[in-house]
């Protein structure tokens, strides 16, 4: 019997890690995102009576920066960075401190509902954009009821409200597609996150350090601008992270089922043919081994995944 060297192991691509944060599902990334992205809110204007909201949106900020810090230290991999992924660390934490502060003094001045209903025309913005099937138009229509209908939408507060409502919604917009972009630009996505946290910090600190001192001297404040911290930016922001590296992973696992890496059997890996045949990558073609001498030809679907 013909002993031939085993191709299956050798030649298999490797598969994305299994990771727990890869297991969960997407839309419950986004789920616990929104819950907290609104929860923190909710405790930050009770502390409009004692503080500035300016002055909120840089305790909130800082703690989470600092909590960032502490937790990945961003400035280890930074250098390693090549300059698009810096910009685009920069562009987010500079939108992160544009964003939360006019959010702030937004629900200072309006409803937290029509604030947050204002917002959400930026995302419904880029899902209509990104509309492909009769499903997705479902799925966008249940969206805009569903915030319709839980916000209760009234038009009512100071002009001046309705500007900081709609630059935060701006803001928002640009958030989703710059988290989109650090989130994708490889390993790492939360020591990135962590770095434009930083950023944002310094943005945030013009304006907001000097309406923040009364929390400083007080524990109690400080303790609750913390809490918001956690709340509004830390939990959300990793979530949103989380969710979007997730439904990449997914998508970069596409090309390996037509390797046949389900796992089911082993068997030699058909990584290319002689003729430059590709049809064995849809399984229709069992591989059979090339003559001795022959020149191997790679497959083009292989080829076109590998750029």
């Amino acid at each position: 019997m013909d002993a031939r060297p085993d191709l299956a192991v050798a030649d298999r691509p490797s598969s994305p890690p299994a990771t727990a944060a890869g297991r969960v599902p997407p839309p419950l990334y986004f789920v616990a995102s929104a819950v907290f992205h609104y929860l923190g809110p909710a405790f930050a204007v009770l502390l409009f009576a004692r503080v500035e909201p300016l002055g909120v949106a840089w305790l909130r900020i800082a703690s989470a920066a600092l909590i960032f810090a502490a937790w990945r230290r961003p400035w280890r991999r930074f250098p390693q960075m090549n300059a698009a992924t810096r910009w685009n660390i920069a562009g987010l934490g500079a939108v992160l401190g544009g964003m939360n502060a006019c959010f702030y003094l937004a629900i200072d001045r309006l409803p937290l509902a029509t604030v947050g209903a204002i917002e959400f025309l930026g995302p419904i913005g880029l899902a209509l954009a990104g509309l492909r099937t009769q499903r997705n138009i479902m799925a966008l229509a249940l969206v805009v009821a569903g915030v319709w209908l839980l916000t209760r939408l009234r038009l009512a507060g100071t002009p001046l409200g309705f500007v900081f409502a709609f630059a935060n919604c701006a803001l928002f917009t640009l958030y989703i597609v710059l988290g989109h972009r650090v989130a994708n630009d490889g390993g790492g996505a939360i020591d990135r996150l962590a770095a434009a946290m930083l950023v944002a910090l310094v943005v945030v600190t013009l304006v907001g350090i000097r309406p923040a001192v009364p929390a400083l001297l007080s524990l109690p404040l400080l303790a609750a601008g913390i809490g918001v911290g956690v709340t509004s930016s830390v939990i959300p922001y990793v979530c949103d992270q989380l969710a979007i590296a997730a439904g990449h992973l997914r998508h970069a696992a596409g090309p390996a089922a037509c390797h046949g890496m389900s796992g089911r059997r082993r068997r030699a890996a058909p990584a290319a043919r002689p003729d430059g045949d590709d049809r064995h990558c849809a399984g229709r073609r069992r591989h059979r081994d090339p003559p001795r001498g022959t020149a191997m030809r790679p497959c083009r679907i292989h080829a076109t995944t590998a750029r």
